[in-house]
């Protein structure tokens, strides 16, 4: 069953305007990967950011009038998302709630891997959509957000003229 998930508008900003912080880690950590490969560190490293905390896998498909977002977020439910949006990025948030509280588990943990933490993750996206008409479902683990474009950054054919 597809759920629709509610999507907050952010008060409009210009290009360029907003500043993504996360944005310059993540391109510090790609640059870090570039120059030293951790493969051979992998165990340590758990394909986690240098900065700590969990952030989701996006694929960001662009089409003809509109753009599709698809996040990854397993171990979350509809309700522990929420979606703001501009103009030119997409900010994704989830809040998970502690399944398992300290000291109910009988026995010691032997390793202790399976989380579920909070993120935050912002995006900026390769045109301007119309971040009011943003519409988003979440299923079995994955969310789908559709972008309208903006009609300014909609593709155009221009007609050659004969001089």
């Amino acid at each position: 069953m597809v759920t629709t998930v509610p999507i907050k508008r952010v008060h409009e900003t210009r290009v360029g305007e907003t500043m993504r912080p996360r944005g310059v880690f993540e391109e510090m950590e790609q640059l870090a990967e570039r120059m030293l490969p951790l493969s051979w560190m992998r165990p340590l490293y758990a394909e986690r950011p240098f900065w700590g905390g969990a952030i989701p896998q996006v694929d960001i498909i662009d089409r003809e009038a509109e753009l599709v977002v698809r996040a990854a977020v397993p171990g979350f439910g509809k309700d522990d998302i929420e979606i703001s949006c501009t103009a030119d990025t997409v900010t994704l948030r989830g809040c998970a709630e502690a399944e398992e509280k300290e000291g109910e588990e009988e026995g010691e943990y032997y390793r202790h891997e399976i989380r579920c933490e909070d993120f935050l993750r912002t995006v900026p996206l390769p045109c301007l959509v119309d971040d009011a008409k943003a519409k988003a479902t979440f299923k079995d683990g994955m969310l789908e957000l559709t972008l309208p474009k903006a009609e300014a950054a909609k593709r155009h054919t221009v007609k050659i003229e004969e001089v």
